[in-house]
């Protein structure tokens, strides 16, 4: 690995349109991964109407997270065309491109007849909005990422990568708070008819106001130079990602694969598991979650902070274990009778925020040339392969292994975060070119 950034800023500090352009960008980003993963927060529900009535809760629960895997599967074909332009014509026109292709699914989600009206149509149709859905958040993260990382110093890399990443777990946020107040506020059977319908309406309208503020996003300085001075990638930049990059894609996808478990199993998949197998009602399920996920924004702030002063794989070290921690102590307690549930899943949602060292990692591992490409397809093809598996893995988990699989799950991943971490550190100190750690 190397250090590719070339830092052409007078100064480590952050200029006034370097906040402008993180806070631009992390709105938008929440308002697009809202759209994104509001659909597991109504899992039950979409379970209920979009298959056979006679299907077994189990199976049509396991179903609904199969067609919710379906959007990261779908993450790799967005991300790499994306990225290919986007090292081509620049991040920007990309960047707003993802958000638009968000909106559209997402809205039309909301509008669809369920199964009591046209059959097996009705989860077909749903399957085939959700893979539009993967295929424009593909794009979204990965070029988000490298977006603000090319418009602030480069000691500030960790910090502006880390605030996009809490901008999207608002998203998560959001998603929370929308499916606590309509659960709270409705009768199950008013969600079944009715309510379920509305998050993906509102989605719909979040999608094109985020399309909307990015009209007043720049062009990022790095991509201007390399324009300038004819250095962009010639060829397929994918191509020379895989002749001169391998080691970075695969400690790419190594750092990818715990932050998939981390954000899909405690924080998106952890409401429906405490309601379905510890029995929590669904009030206090969405509000332990909305717990965790402001938390989880304050983490990845915190982690982002703390990787621009002590290194990044310092930063990765300490959160890997405390993620690893804070996960048992969650499930342990809901196995215990949840006594501690919301105080712990805000920890545990605060220990997620390691999340936020991940993309820094990812950015200055590969040069400016491929970097888009080599960033999106790591994280892309990884997330496609952990996270879009994870659903239906922890179903089967928890009937072969119990109440336990989740958080051993998320333990087994903190611990290849940790390997990473002590692998960088060890590097480093038999002086091997790497990234910055």
């Amino acid at each position: 690995m190397q250090t590719p950034l070339v830092d052409n800023f007078p100064s480590d500090r952050l200029r006034r349109r370097d906040v402008k352009t993180l806070l631009l960008s992390a709105l938008g980003g929440a308002l697009e991964f809202y759209d994104f993963v509001v659909f597991v927060f109504f899992a039950i529900p979409l379970s209920h109407l979009f298959f056979p009535p006679d299907t077994a809760p189990w199976l049509a629960q396991l179903q609904v997270f199969g067609i919710f895997a379906a959007g990261y599967l779908a993450r790799p074909l967005g991300g790499i065309v994306m990225a290919h332009y986007g090292d081509k014509l620049g991040r920007k026109r990309m960047f707003t491109l993802s958000v638009f292709l968000m909106a559209v699914p997402t809205l039309a989600i909301g509008l669809l007849p369920v199964y009591a009206q046209i059959g097996m149509l009705a989860p077909l149709l749903l399957l085939l909005l959700r893979v539009v859905q993967g295929i424009a958040v593909g794009g979204e993260v990965p070029g988000a990422w490298v977006f603000v990382a090319e418009h602030v110093p480069a000691r500030r890399i960790g910090f502006a990568c880390a605030s996009l990443t809490s901008g999207l777990t608002v998203g998560i946020l959001i998603g929370s708070l929308v499916a606590a107040a309509i659960n709270s506020r409705m009768t199950p059977a008013e969600v079944l008819d009715h309510g379920w319908r509305l998050p993906f309406l509102a989605g719909g309208v979040f999608g094109f106001f985020a399309v909307w503020l990015r009209r007043w996003l720049s062009e990022t300085p790095v991509f201007e130079a390399m324009h300038a001075r004819k250095e962009l990638a010639s060829g397929l930049p994918l191509r020379r990602v895989f002749e001169r990059h391998l080691p970075s894609v695969l400690l790419s996808m190594l750092v990818t694969w715990m932050l998939t478990a981390a954000i899909v199993v405690l924080i998106l998949m952890t409401p429906s598991l405490v309601q379905s197998a510890f029995h929590v009602v669904p009030a206090r399920a969405f509000l332990g979650n909305s717990v965790a996920s402001f938390a989880l924004a304050l983490g990845c702030l915190f982690y982002g902070w703390l990787a621009d002063r002590i290194g990044y794989a310092w930063a990765l070290l300490c959160g890997a274990i405390g993620l690893l921690v804070c996960g048992y102590a969650l499930y342990f307690d809901l196995q215990a009778g949840a006594a501690h549930f919301v105080a712990l899943y805000a920890l545990a949602g605060f220990a997620v925020g390691v999340v936020g060292v991940v993309p820094a990692l990812m950015v200055v591992a590969f040069p400016p040339a491929v970097r888009f490409s080599g960033l999106s397809f790591s994280y892309n093809i990884a997330y496609a392969l952990f996270g879009g598996l994870t659903p239906p893995l922890i179903g089967l988990l928890l009937k072969r292994f119990g109440v336990l699989a989740p958080a051993h799950y998320v333990a087994f991943t903190a611990v290849i975060g940790i390997a990473v971490a002590v692998w960088l550190l060890a590097a480093r100190r038999s002086s091997v070119t790497m990234a910055p750690v």
